[in-house]
């Protein structure tokens, strides 16, 4: 009886191998036969999941993002019920900034893929609707008078902490830290009142 063969464990086994190519050398050391030594399988195995590197890199940072849902999910879970706005957009944004191995890892795949979709337009459309989904979500937490600007700006600043992280201009705590300033200059509050 031949074995059954698990699609969607192949396909993350790949996108798995994307990643450690990206994060390790870089997004222009993604190519189907670096991916498949990488995952220790054939070329032929990885043209057969993904036929073009733009289909290779969307399914990998949909693993990013899988991975990053998990995390804010787990972490929002650990606020309770009904967490002030404050404190639940905190904790989603620290679950989302690459602050320790795993995450940076992640994080880089991120990186070189919005790199990757500044010179090709084409592969972005779904990184268009998640943006527009999170800064809605951010804006109906918001108090500020333009709830909507307030959340682009939040998420312009969570992508430019996740870059100094990366680059390691920024450690954890910086990170953290300009956050929180960033949070208490919206929501009117200094550190250590209630919502926090």
């Amino acid at each position: 009886m031949p074995k059954k063969v698990d699609h969607q464990e192949r396909r993350t086994l790949i996108a798995d191998a994307l990643m450690r190519v990206a994060a390790d050398q870089g997004l222009e050391a993604v190519s189907l036969r670096h991916v498949a030594a990488q995952a220790g399988v054939s070329a032929g195995m990885v043209q057969h999941y993904f036929r073009t590197k733009d289909e290779m890199m969307a399914f990998a940072l949909s693993v990013v993002r899988e991975r990053n849902q998990v995390r804010v999910t787990e972490a929002v879970t650990r606020l309770g019920t009904d967490p002030a706005p404050r404190l639940l957009l905190r904790t989603m944004i620290a679950a989302l900034l690459p602050l320790d191995q795993r995450t940076r890892d992640d994080g880089r795949v991120a990186l070189a893929f919005l790199a990757y979709t500044a010179v090709r337009p084409a592969a972005a459309p779904s990184l268009r609707t998640g943006t527009e989904q999170l800064t809605g979500f951010i804006a109906s937490l918001l108090p500020a008078p333009d709830p909507d600007a307030a959340a682009a700006g939040l998420l312009a600043l969570m992508e430019g902490l996740g870059v100094y992280l990366l680059g390691g201009q920024y450690t954890a705590e910086q990170a953290l830290d300009a956050l929180d300033a960033h949070l208490d200059l919206l929501f009117g509050q200094q550190r250590g009142t209630p919502g926090m």
